[in-house]
């Protein structure tokens, strides 16, 4: 469980956001929608505890996030950032087992979760592989994989990723986001930005849209997706309409 009690987010002394408060309650997926600019990445970054807030508090499980000592911490909360830069020719395996380094469960166990993990990501293929010779959707799913070797069966813990579907094709983008729905279905919370409104509707349980330094709105995708909202928030005129073959809001620009 993650929570963001009545947090404020700053950058540089801006203020970005305000009155951010929600619960990443375990067994959900929850993602985060909002125009450029309007602060996604910088919430995670305070989620993660990368940046300080300005007010208020995140709170992972029952405790502070500040005061869980780092290792510890690491044991149960996973990040995958926008763009993962890595320079050394490492293989894709040492990449994914880079997740493993905050336990200490021993060679064995490592490498039974790190097949379990690059097996999730469809990277088992590419296991010997110079990591700096993949094309950017390879490298993407690496580190999908190895930050769900970091949380693999981590009672309570949480995955944040920031637009894990931007350098995807079609297929692993719904790869990526039905790791994100299995991870919760195990017990896990996630939080994950997007920008395709679509996707957030099909695979998400809660939507938080952001907008103007605050949030719009926070609820089940029917809720949030209306298209007065849509047209506020994102400028666009469209048709919310049943999807189908999903219980889903299908929105059509």
């Amino acid at each position: 469980m993650l929570r963001a009690d009545n947090l404020a987010c700053a950058r540089g002394g801006c203020t970005i956001l305000r009155d951010i408060d929600f619960t990443l309650e375990a067994g959900e997926v929850v993602a985060v929608l909002g125009n450029n600019g309007a602060g996604k990445s910088t919430l995670l970054a305070t989620l993660t505890g990368e940046l300080s807030s300005g007010a208020g508090q995140v709170w992972l499980g029952d405790r502070p996030l500040a005061s869980w000592a780092d290792n510890e911490r690491a044991r149960l909360l996973a990040v995958l950032p926008q763009h993962s830069t890595l320079a050394f020719p490492f293989v894709s395996e040492e990449v994914v087992a880079m997740g493993r380094l905050p336990h200490g469960s021993g060679w064995q166990r490592d490498h039974e979760i790190i097949d379990e993990a690059m097996q999730a990501a469809d990277i088992s293929h590419l296991r010997g592989r110079n990591y700096l010779t993949l094309s950017g959707g390879e490298r993407q799913r690496v580190h999908l994989a190895r930050v769900l070797a970091q949380v693999w069966q981590q009672p309570g813990a949480c995955l944040l990723l920031d637009e894990p579907t931007a350098s995807l094709d079609l297929a692993h983008q719904q790869l990526t986001l039905g790791q994100a729905r299995a991870f919760a279905a195990r017990g896990g919370s996630v939080l994950v930005i997007l920008h395709d409104l679509n996707l957030a509707a099909r695979y998400a349980d809660r939507i938080l849209l952001l907008h103007r330094g605050t949030m719009a709105a926070l609820g089940e995708p029917w809720s949030v997706l209306q298209a007065e909202r849509i047209a506020e928030v994102f400028g666009v005129r469209v048709q919310v309409e049943p999807h189908p073959q999903q219980d889903c809001p299908l929105i059509i620009s």
